[in-house]
């Protein structure tokens, strides 16, 4: 039997009661969850020529409250109508339907639409997340950085005692979160080596729309005048993983958020690090080397000054989920310069670097906070027809 909670806000709603008129509506989401339903929320937008209605289904929406609450309060603010109802039973993780639903290639990305992704797929990525990272999903903070190294983990949580850990030992993707209110905090992956759990991790934190990704990586530096510590701001990529590219063309240009570059670099100057914009090269191949000729051309030819193995992974992702995202890599070896990453340097290189690097991400974050409290602009990464609600009056 379908539940009877319908729940509806129209405009004009005065500005001291948006917020509880808003809290109302997902809390309606939350209960026809709990029912085992998918709450659909419907937006009505008089302003739109081209898509007055545009409509979606969740799983539970309880993970993406801080972000539907945004997003909603802006549109009722604009003038929108937003009705919430049951859609249709949630469907199982082992009904044969659920497997058919999760396939992006049947799901128009080009549609207008409220949110991205089918509940479906929302739950698989909830539940993954979970699994990988031994955290809630809900525990995830608007502002998500990602590394390969525990040092990274070990500055956090130094700088932040009291962050969240995982609840159990041996995670593939162990995260931390500091939390703040309305999730205003940050968390941390530590995503090991390599594109394929780039992929995994940005495939299943797409469904909570976090406001930036940022890589606080280690590369190794490919220019004479780069030493050991310098910094790497990718300005593009030169995408080598492979990943994605049945999905992502490589010959699709991807570069990271202009607004997060402008603010690493103000914080790098800040902290007096020595650093160099430009290409990145993202490999699959960590023992490259071994096979050199194919991979030096390509790396000469993009003028690249730095090659990981995750980087790009992170950025197309980002761009395929318009998620704002950029990298700052660490340089800890010099692989065409006869200082390759041995044990010994690396430990004494890593101890020196980890708080400083951290502490610029972190201080980028803080500006964000700061400037755009309502996450950065969508306009840097999706264009006018695009899904993802639209708020305002010239969304198409």
């Amino acid at each position: 039997m379908t539940p009877s909670i319908i729940e509806q806000v129209r405009p004009p709603v005065p500005a001291d009661k948006l917020d509880g008129e808003i809290d109302r509506l997902l809390d309606a989401t939350e209960s026809v969850h709990a029912e085992g339903w998918y709450p659909e929320v419907e937006v009505v937008r008089p302003w739109s020529t081209h898509n007055p209605r545009i409509s979606g289904e969740f799983a539970r929406p309880e993970a993406v409250r801080r972000y539907l609450h945004r997003e909603l309060a802006a549109l009722v603010a604009a003038g929108a109508t937003v009705t919430v109802r049951a859609a249709r039973p949630a469907v199982p993780f082992d009904d044969p339907a659920f497997f058919a639903a999760l396939d992006e290639d049947r799901f128009d990305l080009r549609v207008k639409k409220l949110f991205l992704f089918g509940p479906e797929r929302m739950a698989l990525s909830l539940d993954r997340l979970s699994h990988y990272t031994g955290t809630p999903a809900e525990s995830f903070q608007r502002h998500v950085l990602f590394t390969n190294y525990a040092m990274h983990v070990e500055s956090f949580l130094e700088r932040f005692p009291d962050a969240e850990r995982p609840d159990r030992d041996g995670v593939q993707m162990p995260a931390y979160h500091h939390v703040r209110p309305g999730g205003d905090g940050v968390s941390l992956v530590n995503i090991g080596v390599g594109p394929a759990n780039a992929k995994t991790i940005t495939d299943h934190l797409a469904v909570l729309r976090p406001d930036t990704m940022i890589m606080i990586g280690h590369c190794g530096g490919l220019r004479n005048r780069q030493e050991l510590g310098d910094f790497v701001l990718a300005t593009a990529y030169q995408r080598a993983d492979h990943v994605l590219d049945e999905v992502l063309p490589a010959d699709v240009p991807v570069i990271p958020s202009l607004r997060l570059n402008s603010y690493l670099m103000d914080a790098l100057d800040a902290a007096d690090a020595t650093y160099r914009p430009g290409v990145v090269h993202t490999t699959d191949n960590r023992n490259w080397e071994f096979n050199q000729s194919a991979t030096l051309q390509r790396m000469q030819l993009a003028r690249a000054v730095a090659v990981d193995m995750e980087s790009a992974t992170i950025a197309a992702n980002g761009f395929r989920y318009r998620i704002p995202n950029a990298t700052l890599l660490c340089v800890s070896d010099k692989p065409l310069h006869h200082e390759p990453k041995l044990a010994g340097g690396a430990r004494a290189f890593y101890e020196a670097s980890k708080r400083k690097h951290l502490g610029i991400a972190l201080d980028t974050v803080e500006r964000v906070r700061t400037e755009h409290p309502d996450g950065l602009p969508g306009s840097e990464v999706r264009s006018a027809d695009e899904p993802l609600l639209g708020n305002g009056p010239d969304g198409a």
